[in-house]
């Protein structure tokens, strides 16, 4: 049996249009609680949000469906999505939700669940969620005297800062450093800029001012130009890049150069196998991670796993075989020692740490390989079925003959995005001419075939 509301971050959509309606965050919040519903103690729920308009729609539809099934709901307001995941297991929460579409314009949101202690559902937890939500909730409500209630906890923000900060090491601090940090008018356009500034340095922050529709626009993780920018600008000896919940994050040098989080996951897997940190002798990556790491890291002695792309997936294969360090190259960057998930700004603060202990600048401490040349290429299927489009013989034909022009020297990943209608061709290897020649033929042809 497949999910088909949840995909490999939660429910995504656009707002205000099923599923991201709030009818649908209504049942959800009912079918979700009363599968968390467990035990005679007083039952509760903490939601955190970014900083999207529609949160203000879904948030008090969900709301609505933890308290008819006797749930009690702390609301937290506009914070990180690892903030709520790390509140939930404080609080002693029986579930945690996140209302935020990551990365996505402002138009999408979505719904992400935690269960108590901490980490995202599994698979079989969402598929029971599903059929409760399709099997009629009638049966869910409690009596009017058994209703939930809610609440907001004010000192949210104050409480992640103080969580943030202690995963920098005592003693250290980051005076002398001038750091421009984007917030992607995001869930930690707050947060993040004052744990800096607490922890010494002087900060610049970018995409601070949220308005329910600039989220992630033209700023943040996936735009890095104005950090970039503003880094050169401001002779700042490092940028920061979050996204619209700050669970991913990219960096750049005091020359504006990029660092993605394969550089990111080579610095901290290295530095912590060097203290002894490291547990299961690597790290865990994705199918989209560079060849460059994984050599990278076998010069070292260490290993790399790939999975599906999802920090879900990754976290999955962490906490079954003992790793605590993982993530993808898009930045989201995962330190079980730490969080349950994705935590860009903990993430950040482990390489700042490196750099103060260093005293070396950004662009010779954190490019530690040369990425093979790899080339990602996006196709939005508008009204075909992705799945349909790739089943296509012309398009079979194309990444076959993709893969026989790579044979042995490269490699080539076709696959749909778990959270927008898009296909994703990515193809890597020593030459660069081929590798952009394989995936342009494949996207003609999906395009083509997908009209």
């Amino acid at each position: 049996m497949t999910r088909k509301l949840f995909g490999t971050d939660g429910v995504r959509g656009t707002a205000n249009i099923e599923p991201m309606t709030a009818e649908t965050a209504l049942k959800l919040g009912m079918a979700a609680g009363r599968h968390f519903t467990r035990g005679d103690h007083r039952h509760m729920v903490v939601i955190g949000k970014d900083t999207r308009l529609s949160g203000y729609l879904l948030e008090p539809a969900l709301t609505a469906g933890f308290i008819s099934v006797g749930m009690d709901v702390v609301l937290l307001g506009p914070l990180p999505t690892p903030a709520v995941a790390m509140l939930t297991r404080s609080l002693r929460a029986d579930l945690g939700v996140v209302i935020s579409a990551s990365h996505n314009p402002y138009e999408d949101n979505g719904i992400k669940l935690f269960g108590p202690d901490g980490f995202k559902l599994s698979d079989e937890d969402e598929l029971t969620i599903e059929a409760k939500m399709s099997n009629g909730l009638e049966a869910y409500r409690v009596g009017s005297d058994h209703l939930g209630r809610a609440k907001r906890l004010d000192d949210a923000n104050g409480r992640y800062i103080e969580y943030a900060k202690n995963t920098f090491p005592r003693g250290l601090r980051l005076d002398g450093l001038k750091i421009v940090v984007d917030c992607a008018n995001g869930a930690a356009y707050k947060v993040a800029p004052t744990v800096l500034w607490e922890l010494g340095a002087e900060v610049v922050p970018v995409a601070v001012s949220p308005d329910g529709f600039n989220i992630n626009k033209n700023c943040g993780s996936l735009y890095t130009e104005v950090m970039r920018e503003q880094v050169v600008a401001h002779g700042a000896h490092l940028g920061i890049a979050l996204d619209g919940d700050a669970d991913r994050v990219v960096l750049c040098d005091e020359l504006g150069n990029m660092i993605d989080g394969d550089q990111l996951m080579a610095l901290i897997g290295d530095l912590w196998h060097r203290s002894g940190q490291l547990k299961g002798g690597g790290v865990v990556a994705t199918v989209m991670s560079n060849l460059g790491l994984e050599r990278f890291l076998a010069q070292r002695g260490l290993g790399m796993v790939r999975t599906n792309v999802g920090d879900r997936y990754v976290l999955e294969h962490m906490r079954r075989d003992g790793f605590n360090v993982g993530g993808e190259q898009s930045g989201h960057i995962i330190l079980s020692d730490y969080s349950t998930t994705g935590d860009g700004l903990v993430a950040a603060l482990q390489v700042l740490a490196a750099l103060i202990q260093s005293g070396k600048p950004a662009s010779e401490m954190l490019r530690l390989f040369t990425p093979l040349p790899q080339v990602l290429k996006n196709v939005r299927v508008a009204g075909a079925s992705v799945v349909e489009v790739l089943a296509n013989s012309a398009v079979e034909a194309a990444i076959a003959a993709g893969e026989a022009k790579l044979s042995g020297q490269g490699r080539l990943l076709i696959r749909k995005s778990g959270t927008e209608p898009l296909i994703r061709v990515m193809a890597e290897g020593e030459d660069l001419t081929l590798v952009t020649a394989v995936v342009d033929d494949i996207v003609e042809t999906v395009r083509r075939v997908a009209g």
